[in-house]
């Protein structure tokens, strides 16, 4: 069984409340009296449980992110024993956190005359560096609230994140793990499928590069050879097949890290859709 919520599901169920909530799913929808609640935007999430048991995916979408014509999208791929609960605390708060974190900036600009910007004939390039570190920031504390929580283990435990923020006709992704964004564009008459993220996995030299150089393992187990995994110094564990995560705290000291990808690419009339989504979705 599956859950989807979308923004055009309120109107056909007649619900009025903002927020939309499920257990893993979180919908924030824009008022009736907003204008953007005018603007056609059809968006969706769907959340459906798989093979292995527990259902340890999350997911955000946030319209009318600090603008109008503006969203947050977020998927969160919990992993291990308690993994659930790390994608649902990261589901609840990221979003917020990036505000937060990009309104304390443009406030300390204002605040301080002496800041000099960039020499950059582009606002958009301004902009996109804003959200960067405004990114990096929550995530950063986004990290140590995790760990900061008490009564619960999360030493090997944690989530992915995969987020996309658009703002008017510019679009910045922020990638964690191994979720990925894929973006449905039209070349010569045909929407055609181009990855947006990359999956950071320990088989990445640089990922597996960065992980040796603090002491920890990449290797493959042999009933797996196709799968690389990240071990502590002296132990075979915990094998985690991702490079970058939230939580994990037992090799945050051996190069797993939460520090984010984050790019940026500007949104065309060719662009039709966006998919994210954690690494239980497959194409056929």
């Amino acid at each position: 069984m599956g859950i989807c919520i979308s923004t055009e599901s309120s109107e056909i169920h007649h619900e009025s409340s903002k927020l939309a909530t499920d257990e893993n799913l979180t919908v924030f929808e824009p008022s009736k009296n907003s204008k953007l609640s005018k603007i056609h935007r059809l968006s969706s999430i769907y959340s459906k449980k798989g093979s292995k048991g527990l259902n340890q995916d999350a997911a955000t979408l946030y319209q009318g992110y600090e603008m109008e014509d503006a969203a947050f999208c977020g998927v969160f791929d919990g992993h291990g024993r308690n993994g659930r609960i790390v994608s649902q605390i990261v589901n609840k708060r990221l979003s917020s956190l990036i505000l937060n974190q990009k309104n304390m900036i443009a406030h300390a600009k204002s605040d301080d005359n002496n800041i000099i910007l960039e020499d950059d004939d582009s606002c958009t390039n301004k902009n996109f560096q804003e959200w960067k570190g405004a990114i990096l920031s929550a995530f950063r504390v986004m990290d140590k609230e995790v760990n900061q929580l008490e009564n619960l283990d999360f030493s090997c435990s944690g989530t992915t994140a995969i987020v996309a923020i658009r703002q008017n006709e510019d679009l910045i992704m922020a990638n964690l793990g191994d979720s990925r964004a894929v973006l449905g564009t039209i070349c010569d008459g045909e929407i055609i499928p181009i990855q947006l993220s990359t999956d950071m996995k320990p088989g990445l030299p640089d990922e597996a590069d960065r992980i040796r150089s603090c002491n920890g393992r990449v290797f493959a187990l042999h009933e797996e050879p196709h799968i690389q995994r990240v071990w502590l110094p002296n132990e075979n564990a915990p094998g985690l097949a991702m490079s970058r995560a939230f939580g994990d705290f037992i090799l945050k000291d051996h190069g797993i890290i939460a520090i984010p990808e984050i790019s940026y690419r500007p949104l065309t009339s060719s662009d039709q859709f966006l998919v994210l989504a954690s690494d239980g979705v497959c194409a056929v």
